[in-house]
């Protein structure tokens, strides 16, 4: 069968599919926590005050949430200080009010109207009103590219209408179906108007961030800690919140230790209250502790591979699809993480709106990916590696380490590709660096996630109307495909042809996903109220509180 009736093949199969997904969509769309998060919900009675010490593995680099790209922990510090337009419910993924407490689209998903939520205040005591959110809108805009935390929610964006001090309308130039589920995220967050007059690049300490959240910067030390105190008066939590009033803790600190073991070790002997980034081998450790795991896995696009199709030696769709099958997903799985998480299916995690289930397409056979790579002319030199034209098959592989077991998982995978003939070089680094050398192409491929409970987070990843997106999508169907699903306000209709856009991409070889991510948290027994938002990242803290246990 040659390679172009494989393609046909495989679209008219996932066709078929599609429509047998669509039946049970609506319940994989959002995971719900696991057995262990029982102390999200604990039934006893709050107690006010308090200080609760939430041991982070990263630093948050970059406190203007507009400028998000360091990680989770940003975000996490970012969700107590800002809040959203809208909000996710992470039960049934359903998008709801929260700053705004309606909202209308026209037709075809180019105009947004909203209301916004009356008694709202920053903590500067400026209120909130639509000239603010038009504010804040035309400032992301303005800032472009070093916007990246939001700039890609607002595509063809023409402007914010004001009708009074509640009402505005956002307009696009084309559709913008996933405008609303945008807007929940932290890099969406609302700030005042004071932040909006201090120069972008001097927004990164957070001293100029006013938010509306429950809590309010009390102070950032680099690689350090972040420490934050109570906001007065806080009185608009989302509906998926108990709490209708100000925080129940008096402050909150984030402490920066990047060792996994050292604040897994900290937890144990009641040093700190909670700990993100529990590595996998450590999970086991805090349960037969008896101490609390909050744990989800998080939608989005799965842990895995991305080439640069645009570098000479992956510009054959042949060499991409034969690193896609080479590649035993459960035998990584397994090496270096636990059942917690799950092997990939497809390009998007299972319990994304969008998912389809394309793990027939990237099942692992290494004579499949050997005979690929013959037919685009490797061939297996004296070492092992393949050659053509008098060059070697090696590729390059940058990653950061935001989640711990990146560097095992592709150790396995680097072994693996050698079984095939492919030489594979691993290069980690900062954040700041390898966002630059991977902007600058100095990688034929990266590893790495992106957690957001929409299948819009493929465009924004995999446009080639993206600026940021420099890996060499220039497939007319899967731009199409990417542009349409904004074009429909319908959620199942966007669902479908993210499906779609989905199976474009595993049949172009543009990503080779290995295994989905799982946020796993761990709390002391005292610890209360600890959740995670629709995106599996730590929700507002408003709810928790410490019992004295």
């Amino acid at each position: 069968m040659t390679h172009s009736r494989i393609r046909h093949w495989r679209r008219r199969t996932v066709a078929i599919a599609i429509v047998a997904a669509s039946a049970t969509l609506a319940l994989s769309a959002c995971a719900s926590p696991g057995p262990d998060a029982s102390s999200a919900s604990d039934s006893t009675t709050p107690v006010k005050g308090g200080a609760l010490v939430f041991d982070i593995a990263n630093d948050p680099i970059n406190l203007n949430p507009r400028a998000t790209g360091s990680g989770n922990d940003t975000l996490y510090v970012l969700r107590q200080l800002v809040d959203s337009l809208t909000s996710q419910d992470p039960t049934t993924g359903k998008v709801i009010p929260w700053l705004a407490q309606s909202w209308t689209a026209n037709a075809d998903a180019t105009a947004f109207t909203f209301v916004l939520r009356s008694g709202v205040t920053f903590s500067d005591g400026t209120p909130l009103t639509a000239d603010v959110v038009k504010a804040n809108f035309d400032d992301i805009v303005a800032n472009g590219a070093q916007a990246a935390g939001a700039i890609t929610a607002l595509p063809g964006y023409v402007g914010t209408t004001v009708k009074d001090d509640t009402t505005f309308t956002v307009t696009f130039s084309s559709p913008n179906g996933a405008f609303p589920q945008a807007l929940s995220s932290p890099s969406l967050g609302i700030t005042a108007l004071s932040t909006l007059k201090v120069p972008f690049d001097d927004r990164a300490t957070g001293e100029a961030i006013i938010g509306s959240g429950p809590f309010t910067l009390k102070s950032y030390t680099k690689n350090t800690s972040v420490e934050l105190s109570k906001r007065a008066g806080y009185a608009w939590a989302p509906s998926t919140y108990s709490n209708t009033g100000e925080a129940y803790l008096d402050s909150v600190t984030f402490s920066v230790v990047p060792e996994a073991g050292v604040r897994t070790g900290s937890l144990t002997s009641g040093q700190v209250d909670v700990i993100g980034g529990v590595l996998p081998q450590d999970i086991e450790t805090l349960r037969s502790s008896k101490l609390p795991l909050i744990i989800r896995a998080n939608p989005g696009l799965s842990f895995g591979l991305s080439p640069f199709a645009s570098h000479a030696k992956l510009s054959d769709v042949n060499v991409r699809l034969a690193l896609l099958t080479a590649i035993d997903r459960t035998t990584v799985r397994d090496a270096t993480l636990t059942p917690d998480f799950k092997v990939a299916t497809s390009v998007l995690a299972a319990n994304t709106p969008g998912y389809i289930d394309l793990s027939k397409q990237i099942a692992y056979d290494p004579k499949k990916s050997e005979q690929l790579l013959d037919d685009a002319g490797w061939k297996v030199g004296s070492d092992g590696i393949r050659e053509k034209d008098g060059e070697k098959l090696s590729l390059t592989i940058g990653y950061i380490s935001n989640f711990a077991a990146n560097q095992s998982v592709l150790e396995i995978i680097q072994q693996e590709l050698k079984t095939i003939g492919v030489d594979v070089s691993l290069v980690s680094g900062t954040v700041p660096q390898y966002l630059a050398d991977s902007a600058a192409g100095k990688f034929d491929l990266v590893y790495g996630n992106l957690s957001r409970a929409d299948g819009d987070v493929l465009r924004t990843q995999f446009s080639a109307a993206i600026p940021t997106n420099t890996r060499g999508n220039t497939d007319d169907e899967l731009n199409s495909l990417l542009v349409d699903q904004l074009a429909v306000a319908d959620q199942s209709q966007r669902n479908t042809l993210a499906q779609q856009a989905s199976a474009r991409i595993i049949d172009l070889g543009y990503n080779i996903p290995v295994v989905e991510l799982t946020t796993v948290i761990g709390t002391t027994a005292s610890v209360h109220g600890v959740v995670l938002g629709a995106d599996s990242r730590l929700g507002s803290l408003v709810d928790a509180y410490k019992s004295g246990k």
